[in-house]
């Protein structure tokens, strides 16, 4: 086998796996009549794994994606593959845009971890390509965006919460176990999360602004443009969904992919042509506080894993300011 993994060093968050893990992997998913010829780890994503595998016996390559071990993985990503797997059901609006899993294994028997094999879409990364063409061309791109996200909060749930759960009665019973899982989560790595309980204090203080969210609807949790996958061609076509396994059922306005979309007025106000008008009430002002202080909670973890620490400092300016207008 031609095996290429990411050096990484020891203290990295992504451990790779050996060439025996992934020929025990592919024994398992696919049986004696396939023999992995190659094993490429991809870079780009900063969670899981990701192999491109190509092997006597398919039709094409494939992609393995294997989780952290289960020790390494902070208390608000708890079993991201097994929320993505959970979730494609229902996904059914984009069925053609996102990878077909091939096979799941949750045992662990293997490498100690989650792993799940899908089929290879075609096309180029987003953050790849949309830089080669003329910016003028960028509006088609985010108003395909705007209508996947629209299709993707179109599906309701019967809960709040995480798609593979656990699920909450009420909105506000989400929001608060997300905020405490992140700032738990935050102490655990030696980080000041101050912060990010006293947001959780004033939502629960004001828990039916919350509340006022009634119907669990689908939400992306983190797409954006490093999600997505470029066609050949001679404007950005949208080809491929990828990596949808922060998934939740909740209030569209809570969704990563909102929050980008409302970052700047640029390009990207065309998600808005094809998504649709965002509601503007007080309500909604203040629930998109808490919203975006969860945000940057999760940020902070991130940047904490990557040992950003001019990037961690920074969620602290940025969520004072948040604090400040929600008292």
């Amino acid at each position: 086998m031609d095996f290429r993994p990411i050096p990484r060093a020891p203290e990295a968050f992504q451990q790779p796996v050996t060439a025996e893990d992934i020929e025990a992997i592919a024994l398992r998913a696919f049986g004696r009549t396939v023999r992995v010829t190659s094993a490429v780890e991809l870079g780009g994503g900063m969670y899981n794994n990701t192999y491109r595998l190509v092997a006597d016996g398919l039709d094409g390559p494939v992609i393995l994606r294997i989780a952290p071990a289960p020790q390494r993985q902070f208390a608000s990503e708890h079993e991201l593959m097994r929320n993505e797997y959970a979730t494609v059901p229902f996904l059914s609006p984009i069925a053609d845009l996102i990878p077909r899993v091939l096979a799941a294994d949750w045992s662990q028997e293997i490498t100690g971890r989650d792993w799940m094999v899908q089929s290879h879409l075609d096309g180029t990364p987003a953050p790849d390509r949309l830089g080669d063409y003329p910016r003028t061309l960028w509006h088609g791109f985010f108003a395909q965006l705007g209508t996947i996200t629209k299709n993707i909060h179109a599906v309701t749930g019967p809960r709040f919460g995480p798609v593979a759960g656990p699920g909450y009665a009420t909105w506000s019973e989400a929001v608060l176990a997300s905020l405490s899982a992140i700032a738990d989560d935050v102490s655990r790595v030696g980080l000041d999360a101050t912060d990010v309980r006293k947001v959780a204090d004033l939502a629960a203080e004001h828990h039916k602004v919350l509340d006022e969210i009634t119907e669990p609807r689908l939400l992306t949790g983190d797409l954006w443009t490093v999600n997505t996958m470029l066609a050949a061609a001679p404007t950005p076509v949208i080809s491929g969904v990828l990596d949808l396994d922060r998934t939740l059922w909740g209030d569209p306005a809570a969704d990563w992919t909102i929050r980008m979309a409302s970052a700047k007025t640029d390009e990207r106000t065309a998600f808005w042509d094809t998504y649709g008008p965002r509601a503007a009430t007080a309500a909604d002002t203040w629930r998109a506080l808490v919203y975006e202080a969860r945000h940057l909670g999760a940020i902070r973890l991130e940047r904490h894993r990557l040992h950003n620490r001019s990037g961690v400092d920074d969620t602290y300016t940025s969520m004072a300011a948040v604090v400040a207008q929600l008292i």
